[in-house]
C-alpha cells in the first residue's frame, strides 16, 4: 500500500461555525494486490474528523492484508474511509462492478433495482441579501436544480424569513426549500423559526440547535417542518440519534462516518428506523466526492443530496468523473469507483 499527502487550495476562503478554510490536505492511499489496484481518499476536517496528523499515522499504520491494522472509524474516520475506500474500488474493479452496486447489494441486500444513472443534488444558497439571495435562487433553478438549500442563523430570524419568503415568492411552490441553521439557535428562537417556515412549505431546517441538545431536537419534532441532523453526528453516533428520536433526516458524511459502506450502512438503519438519509461531503477532493455520489446512488429513491462541491476547489487531484447537469449528479461507470478513471492519479 502507498501513501501520498496532497494539499488543495478552495477557490475562496469559506467561513463556517469552526473557523475559516482555506485549503484541503489529506492523502491518497493506495493499494495494488495480483494486478488490480484500488484508490482512497482521507481528507480530515476539524470537528468532523480526527487531526491530519492522527490521520497521517493511522493510514501508514495500516496493512491491507492485515484486517487488524484497519483505522478505527470511530476514532480515525477519515484514515478509514481511505483505505476502506481503496480496498472497496480494488474489489469493485477486479469484479466489474460499480461501487454503488456493491454498496447497495451489502448495505440494503437487493440487487434486483438497477442503480440509477443519476442522483439528485441540492443546490446551496449562502447568507446574503434579500436580493442577492433571490439572484441566486433565480440562478439555480434556472441551472435545473429543483432542490434548494438556505444558509441561515447569521443575521436575525426576521431577516432569515424574510430571505425564505422571498425565495419561496420567486421560485414558486414546485421548488424544493431547506434552510440550514448550523446550530445558530436556542430552543424559543428555532420554535419561532420552524413556525413560520412551515407556512413557507420548508421541507427540513438543518442543525437548528446545538449539536448535543438531542432532546431538544426531538421536541422540535412534529410542529409542521422536518428535523435535520448534521452537526450532531460529529458528536453522537448514527445509531444514538436514531435512539432518541432526535432527527426526521440525518446527513450522512462518508469521511466523517469512516468510509463509503459505513455510510451507506448508516443510511440502511436510518432508512429501518424510518428516517430519510441525505449524502453530503466535507469539501473532499475528486476520489471521495466520487465515492460519495457512490453512495448516494446505493440509496434506493434517494432525495436530493449535498454532492455539488467542486466548485469550491480551485483545483482538483485528477479530471472529475462525476458531471452536474439539471439538478443531478452522474454516476461513474465502470469497476469500482470509475474503472481505470484514477489509475494515474499520484501526487
Amino acid at each position: 500500500m502507498w501513501v501520498e499527502s496532497f494539499s488543495l487550495d478552495l477557490d475562496s476562503p469559506l467561513h463556517t461555525a469552526r473557523g475559516r478554510i482555506t485549503q484541503r490536505r489529506g492523502f491518497l492511499v493506495g493499494i495494488d494486490a495480483e494486478g488490480v489496484a484500488g484508490i482512497g481518499e482521507a481528507t480530515p476536517l476539524a470537528g468532523w474528523t480526527e487531526s491530519l496528523n492522527d490521520c497521517r499515522d493511522a493510514v501508514e499504520a495500516a496493512e491491507p492484508t492485515l484486517p487488524a491494522t484497519a483505522p478505527d472509524p470511530a476514532t480515525t474516520p477519515a484514515a478509514a474511509h481511505a483505505v476502506e475506500l481503496a480496498r472497496l474500488d480494488r474489489r469493485g474493479r477486479e469484479q466489474e462492478t460499480p461501487l454503488a452496486t456493491m454498496l447497495r447489494q451489502e448495505a440494503f441486500g437487493v440487487d434486483a433495482a438497477p442503480i440509477s444513472q443519476q442522483v439528485p443534488v441540492n443546490a446551496t444558497i449562502g447568507d446574503g441579501t434579500v436580493d442577492a439571495t433571490v439572484t441566486a435562487a433565480q440562478e439555480a433553478i434556472a441551472g435545473g436544480s429543483e432542490c434548494l438549500k438556505l444558509k441561515v442563523g447569521t443575521r436575525s430570524l426576521d431577516a432569515d424569513i424574510e430571505r425564505v419568503r422571498a425565495v419561496r415568492e420567486a421560485v414558486g411552490d414546485e421548488i424544493a426549500l431547506r434552510v440550514d441553521a448550523n446550530g445558530a439557535w436556542a430552543v424559543p428562537t428555532a420554535e419561532r423559526a420552524i413556525d413560520a417556515f412551515a407556512t413557507l412549505d420548508v421541507a427540513y431546517v438543518e442543525q437548528p440547535l446545538a449539536a448535543d441538545d438531542l432532546d431538544s431536537h426531538r421536541e422540535l419534532r412534529g410542529r409542521g417542518v422536518d428535523i435535520a441532523l448534521d452537526e450532531s453526528l460529529a458528536s453522537a453516533s448514527v445509531s444514538a440519534v436514531l435512539d432518541a428520536d432526535a432527527a426526521d433526516v440525518v446527513i450522512l458524511k462518508p469521511m466523517a462516518l469512516g468510509g463509503p459502506l459505513q455510510a451507506t450502512q448508516a443510511a440502511a438503519a436510518a432508512r429501518e428506523a424510518g428516517v430519510d438519509p441525505v449524502v453530503t461531503t466535507t469539501i473532499d477532493a475528486v476520489i471521495a466526492r466520487t465515492a460519495a455520489v457512490h453512495v448516494a446512488a446505493a440509496i434506493p429513491a434517494v432525495g436530493p443530496c449535498g454532492l455539488a462541491t467542486a466548485s469550491l476547489l480551485a483545483d482538483d487531484l485528477a479530471a472529475d468523473p462525476v458531471t452536474l447537469d439539471s439538478g443531478t449528479a452522474s454516476v461513474p461507470i465502470g469497476g469500482g469507483l470509475c474503472g481505470d478513471g484514477f489509475s494515474s492519479v499520484r501526487r
